[in-house]
């Protein structure tokens, strides 16, 4: 059997529609709402700020938290308990690596620059929305950044290669499944984060990555437009 056509009509190197603002909390030193399909991510940064308790200042440079958070009611299976579970620390924590490289912490020393990811609505590649989105609200905060971080699942369904595997597609039954979330930063390329659920070859993988590199560009430009937007308007 072949996957001959994705569940939603799309291409296989396709993108799912994508909405982004900026400064939308605020109260929050910056904001973002970065959705793709029916995924919904809001992140809200806060800080820098003195961190406490003060055993874990780090007197060289500023401290990194970032919350990844899926709110009860936001997938389309079972409730999802509140709070931090296993997953969500581990995503939290791969979120705050990817993030890292294009941030430079070295101007606030024992402080700490919070991320609040939180999802209303999700349907597959949540870790990758929330980086866009918390990618977006630190440039919004004014933290300084080399440049934004890009995220998107690539992977393979079946016989098929895909670009921004849905939820469908990842719990496809008629073969094998390979799911790759992958943050990169635009401008030199470089992958911040990458991991993999599933079985694909070496060739495969090499494949992806450059299907990935077409769709972070496109990501990218929206997440610029919406920095642009929000200060164009004077907020």
């Amino acid at each position: 059997m072949s996957y001959e056509e994705r569940t939603d009509n799309r291409g296989f190197e396709e993108l799912r529609p994508i909405e982004a603002k900026a400064g939308i909390i605020k109260r929050a030193e910056g904001s973002a709402m970065f959705k793709i399909g029916k995924t919904v991510a809001y992140a809200a940064v806060y800080g820098p700020r003195d961190l406490y308790p003060k055993f874990l200042q780090d007197p060289a440079k500023g401290v990194l938290r970032c919350n990844y958070n899926m709110m009860p009611f936001s997938g389309a299976g079972e409730r999802v308990r509140p709070g931090q579970n296993r997953r969500a620390r581990e995503i939290s924590l791969v979120t705050e690596k990817a993030l890292l490289p294009v941030i430079n912490l070295e101007e606030f020393p024992n402080a700490v620059v919070d991320v609040f990811i939180e999802f209303p609505s999700t349907d597959a590649g949540s870790r990758c929305a929330g980086i866009c989105a918390a990618s977006i609200a630190l440039a919004d905060a004014g933290i300084p950044m080399k440049d934004l971080v890009t995220a998107i699942s690539v992977g393979k369904v079946d016989d098929k290669l895909v670009v921004d595997l849905d939820y469908d597609e990842e719990a496809y039954q008629d073969g094998e499944v390979a799911d790759v979330p992958v943050a990169m930063i635009p401008s030199t390329g470089e992958i911040s984060l990458l991991q993999m659920d599933g079985v694909i070859t070496k060739e495969e993988l090499s494949k992806c990555l450059g299907l990935v590199k077409d769709a972070c560009q496109k990501i990218t430009e929206i997440q610029r437009a919406a920095l642009k937007e929000k200060f164009r308007n004077g907020e």
